[in-house]
């Protein structure tokens, strides 16, 4: 299949989620939506095992753009780059040719402070998998580590992980903190399937994660 083909399917699974992230925005501001606890009904768990104890969550620090996210449990080791909305409304995901890179949400919140953080990363290509191929493995008590710019290192950890019908999506619960005091992180990708004649997958992986630790900063040497 050509390049072209390949940007089509990189980009039409996860489009249409950011998308209505944009158009949720608009109408309220990212950080104002409070879950009771993790989505249900309209959504399949892809992993929730029982008997998992999960650490306390961390309380929310200093804001610090995020520089790098890894995942060991999933092999995920990538570079951060802030995204912005493109003129659809839509977070422009990282481009074709920047398949293992993970794009962040840059006018959004910072991962580490109060709110819901989110990064989006595009799960294959025609020819290879990308930075997000194995986001639906993920399970409750897995680690997501963000390096952040101000040396500091932000761990999170993974409290729930959802797969949405892309008929059933629903932004309040996706991009809604499940508890508006502490600092969350969301991993989207594609799922589902991959439909050949629209060139799009028929769902969204939502990998939700709360901050539950901090290796601050060394000081430096006066």
């Amino acid at each position: 299949m050509s390049r072209h083909h390949g940007a089509g399917r990189l980009i039409t699974g996860l489009a249409w989620a950011v998308l209505l992230l944009g158009l949720w925005l608009w109408g309220r501001d990212v950080t104002d939506v409070s879950l009771s606890g993790p989505a249900t009904g309209d959504a399949a768990a892809v992993g929730r095992p029982f008997g998992v104890d999960l650490p306390a969550a961390h309380k929310p620090v200093k804001a610090a753009k995020p520089q790098r996210v890894d995942v060991e449990a999933l092999r995920i080791q990538a570079p951060v780059v802030a995204r912005g909305l493109d003129g659809g409304g839509a977070v422009d995901p990282p481009p074709y040719d920047q398949a293992g890179v993970v794009g962040w949400y840059g006018a959004g919140v910072q991962p580490g402070e109060r709110g819901t953080s989110l990064f989006v990363g595009h799960v294959d290509t025609d020819t290879r998998p990308a930075v997000f191929y194995h986001l639906s493995e993920a399970k409750p008590g897995d680690t997501v580590k963000v390096v952040r710019d101000d040396g500091s290192v932000a761990a999170f950890t993974v409290d729930d992980v959802q797969v949405y019908e892309r008929d059933r999506f629903d932004p309040g619960k996706v991009y809604g903190p499940h508890d508006p005091a502490r600092a969350e992180l969301r991993l989207i990708t594609c799922g589902g399937t991959f439909d050949k004649a629209s060139r799009t997958y028929t769902a969204n992986v939502v990998v939700s994660a709360y901050l539950s630790g901090v290796d601050e900063a060394p000081s430096k040497a006066g």
